[in-house]
């Protein structure tokens, strides 16, 4: 039995696809996570994957639905919400005027304006429990000047490190002269704060823990008072 395969040639490029290694690993952990299937992806084979599992949050596809809906139409909308709140440790019906999704990496977010505290806040999707009536916004999504500002976060390797740790640093982060620039909305800067763990990383102990410290950390500082939750 014979079979025909093509093979590239040295000066061989893509024209569908444009190499992209950030893209495939998220595919390959989309798959694992059984987020889509390996048919929806142009894989010939796959290696073995390994993801650290994280509990999920979980999102009711009808809730987002009808989320999208209202964002699209421009509305607001009266949600039962369960907060962390201590003085709300019950479940309540709040009025929201959703604009935006957003994410910290590990849950989602409705980028709303709260009609009970009034002002733009952050409500995770999977405390969301019913939807109720849709009425007129309260605000406009302009209105919004957390969402719509941002800040460019610079991070340097951590100065505690040896030059050559330092080196590999500014290799795995991608880094140029040193350094990389996040541009942030200001309104997601306290999740890149926690997340990359910016807020000890010039005192935490264990320095290899923390290998990026902010070099405009002043102006950091001054932009995080704005939006610490």
């Amino acid at each position: 039995m014979h079979a025909k395969r093509f093979l590239p040639t040295e000066n061989f490029k893509p024209k569908f696809l444009i190499p992209n290694a950030e893209r495939y690993l998220a595919q390959l952990r989309a798959v694992s996570e059984e987020v889509i299937s390996a048919d929806d992806t142009w894989f010939s084979s796959l290696p073995d994957i390994g993801v650290v599992p994280t509990p999920s949050r979980r999102v009711e596809p009808d809730l987002l639905r009808q989320f999208l809906a209202i964002m699209r139409a421009r509305q607001g909308v009266t949600v039962e919400y369960q907060s962390m709140n201590d003085s709300r440790p019950a479940p309540m019906w709040r009025g929201i005027t959703p604009h935006a999704l957003a994410t910290d990496g590990l849950r989602w977010h409705l980028r709303a304006y709260c009609h009970i505290d009034r002002k733009f806040k952050d409500f995770i999707i999977s405390r969301c429990l019913k939807i109720g009536d849709v009425g007129p916004p309260l605000v406009k999504a302009e209105d919004d000047r957390e969402w719509s500002t941002f800040f460019n976060v610079i991070l340097i390797p951590n100065p505690k490190l040896s030059r050559h740790q330092q080196t590999t640093i500014e290799r795995d982060y991608g880094m140029s002269d040193g350094k990389c620039v996040l541009k942030v909305r200001l309104a997601l800067l306290y999740y890149l704060d926690k997340r990359l763990r910016l807020d000890i990383a010039e005192t935490h102990d264990r320095v290899k823990e923390a290998p990026v410290v902010v070099a405009n950390r002043s102006e950091y500082e001054q932009r995080l008072k704005l939006v610490a939750y």
